[in-house]
């Protein structure tokens, strides 16, 4: 009886446990199948669910969201193990994985629904994302000026299950997806060497 409820504690603290000890970070880069392949690719990343976020709509679905009028858009939530990766190499993953340079759009995807942004869940972060951007304005390798917001994360909700972990399940369309948007082209073209040391 003893082991019984050993094994029950067990079963209800390590959920907590696992809580505690990881980080949660949420970005909008675009398409949530291309900024889920980036960051599930970080050492320390345990894992990233691609979702809606920043809009009003309760549950929304992605036709709701495609349509641009629930005020959501494309992004993903990070778990983390903050002793294998910190918040800070998370921003680097998302700066050169986005193009910072224009507003409601990311390579062919145009429209709010992919607007890309920083959503900070506590003022650690908040600090971390604003001197992150303040290092980029003043290092980027290109000339147009960076817009991305830095903002509160509010409710996120996750995709479909299609469109979790879609670059796997779905290598040849998303490689047709990515080469037909031009999306690496893109971000070679603005981070060029930046890009190479990750």
């Amino acid at each position: 009886m003893l082991r019984l409820i050993l094994a029950l504690l067990l079963a209800v603290s390590a959920p907590a446990a696992l809580a505690q000890s990881t980080g949660k970070a949420t970005f909008a880069a675009g398409c949530f199948w291309c900024a889920e392949e980036a960051f599930e690719k970080v050492p320390g990343v345990v894992s990233v669910v691609s979702g809606y976020t920043g809009g009003s709509k309760q549950k929304p679905t992605y036709e709701e969201v495609s349509s641009g009028s629930t005020g959501h858009t494309e992004s993903v939530e990070v778990t983390y193990d903050p002793t294998k990766v910190s918040y800070e190499a998370l921003l680097t993953t998302f700066w050169l994985n986005h193009d910072p340079t224009v507003k409601d759009r990311q390579f062919c995807d145009v429209g709010s629904q992919y607007r890309p942004s920083i959503f900070y869940h506590n003022s650690e972060q908040k600090r971390l994302a604003e001197a992150s951007r303040a290092y980029w304005e003043k290092h980027k390798p290109f000339k147009e000026p960076i817009m991305t917001p830095i903002v509160a994360a509010t409710q996120f909700w996750p995709a479909e299950v299609y469109h979790q972990n879609y670059y796997k399940k779905n290598p040849l369309r998303y490689k047709f997806y990515t080469s037909g948007c031009g999306r690496y082209t893109r971000l070679d073209q603005l981070w060029g060497a930046e890009r190479r040391k990750k």
